[in-house]
């Protein structure tokens, strides 16, 4: 049998500094997939993580 979808989906977090900051380390934009249970965030997700190419630890949020 199938298996069902589930309240888990897998998302996409972006950095927010690579896409504004024009004077970083490397060209480039920071990207992470990772889930989130829908069920209970559905708001999105704005985590913070480190980002190779501004070479520090920046908030990514969540992409559609």
């Amino acid at each position: 049998m199938a298996k069902n979808k589930g309240s888990r989906i897998i998302i996409t977090l972006e950095c927010t500094e690579c896409r504004s900051n024009t004077e970083k380390r490397t060209a480039g934009v920071s990207r992470y997939s990772t889930t989130k249970n829908r069920r209970n965030n559905s708001a999105r997700l704005n985590l913070k993580k480190y980002c190779p190419f501004c070479n520090k630890h920046v908030f990514h949020k969540e992409t559609k």
